[in-house]
């Protein structure tokens, strides 16, 4: 898809098969086996089996590279498989260049995946630990000397000058919190089923680095999940109605850094997210006002009032009033503050399980919905609509 123009994708691939594994804080196995699981019960949901599969695809960061990953879920030869950079970014694009691949005929059933032990293993949180010397992590030596160590000490940067511009104080963030919450508080496979917030209950939390307060922030979780995709025609004879793919994009703004584009003129908003938001509308024929259910990436909570903001749902400095509104519904299975963080995966899964009628917090009528990737970084994002 070019920044310019309409892409010919939409339409010609559909998200056939979801399955995870439960989500944890201690998976008590390897990040292989929990890959292994999570395809299998996608296939399984798809009515497919190993061998029907020709393509799969992953994330860089991901442990169980492709190859493993078929070797040991018994599919047998692969015509593609691929893997997205960027960390949480990454998301949506595995969904993209599984159509991609379907559309052209590369391959006719991938699966896209991601695995990890991020609670008992490697802690994302944690920040950096060690990095091999590179032309993208040099960016980081101008901010690490200074204590910018962290995820959150990164956005923090960012949603300070947020507030600053709009007159805002930190309870803003409180919004997308108590939303999110509420959602895992009704969902039996959140790891804080049972457990919502009040708008006091976020106020409260302790400071993690200001203006980010601890329910600001995504957890850390052990799990898989994994996606299947085919062609529409293929998804019409199998068990569950198609989530079609009717645009996904790829986005990367100016002065990209990860994590870190402080020398950007504006910190206020996610210009890599609005060249996502820019094409997905252009090439699906959507706006705002067609979206039935969105699925935001809310590693941050910032970074959810920033990207309501780049898709046009509500003026700049108004996404903390439009999220409490419940125009939108938002991040219906809980989102990665509530139910997990998966980078994003499951919550494509939702975006599916929205379409089929299935979600537990189900939305009713629901016919399109929207889904984005991590933010900060080069990300994606996905409009998947009803069959029809």
């Amino acid at each position: 898809m070019s920044v310019r123009t309409r892409d010919a994708l939409g339409g010609r691939a559909a998200v056939v098969g979801i399955g995870a594994t439960e989500f944890s804080k201690d998976s008590g196995r390897s990040e292989l086996r929990l890959a292994v699981e999570a395809v299998r019960a996608a296939l399984d949901d798809a009515g497919l089996s190993p061998t029907d599969v020709d393509g799969m695809v992953t994330f860089t960061m991901d442990t169980s590279p492709e190859i493993t990953v078929a070797q040991a879920a018994g599919i047998g030869e692969l015509s593609f498989f691929s893997r997205i950079h960027y960390g949480g970014g990454a998301a949506c694009a595995t969904v993209q260049q599984a159509a991609l691949a379907v559309a052209t005929g590369v391959a006719e059933v991938v699966v896209c995946y991601r695995a990890f032990n991020e609670r008992s293993g490697r802690r994302f949180g944690a920040g950096v630990q060690h990095r091999e010397p590179s032309a993208e992590g040099a960016a980081l030596g101008w901010s690490l000397p200074f204590g910018l160590l962290t995820p959150a000490s990164w956005v923090a940067m960012a949603a300070q000058r947020y507030l600053y511009v709009h007159g805002l104080t930190p309870e803003a963030f409180g919004e997308v919190a108590v939303v999110d919450r509420r959602h895992a508080a009704t969902n039996p496979a959140a790891y804080f089923h049972g457990r919502p917030i009040t708008l006091a209950d976020h106020a409260a939390s302790r400071w993690i680095v200001e203006p980010l307060r601890l329910l600001d922030c995504c957890q850390e979780t052990d799990g898989g999940q994994a996606l299947v995709v085919t062609s529409v025609e293929r998804a019409r004879d199998l068990p569950h109605p198609p989530a079609v793919i009717t645009a996904a994009a790829q986005g990367a703004g100016r002065a990209q850094e990860q994590m870190t584009s402080f020398y950007r003129d504006d910190l206020t908003g996610l210009p890599e997210m609005g060249v996502v938001a820019r094409q997905l509308w252009r090439t699906s024929d959507l706006g705002p006002a067609d979206i039935d259910v969105a699925i935001l990436y809310d590693h941050f909570t910032p970074f959810v009032l920033m990207q309501l903001e780049e898709f046009g749902f509500c003026a700049p400095g108004a996404a903390a009033d439009f999220v409490a509104s419940g125009t939108l519904p938002l991040n219906t299975h809980g989102g990665q503050l509530g139910e997990a963080y998966l980078h994003g995966m499951n919550g494509i899964a939702e975006a599916v399980r929205q379409l089929r009628g299935t979600a537990v917090n189900q939305i009713t009528g629901a016919a399109r919905t929207l889904v984005t990737a991590g933010t900060g970084v080069p990300t994606s994002g996905l409009i998947l609509a009803a069959d029809g």
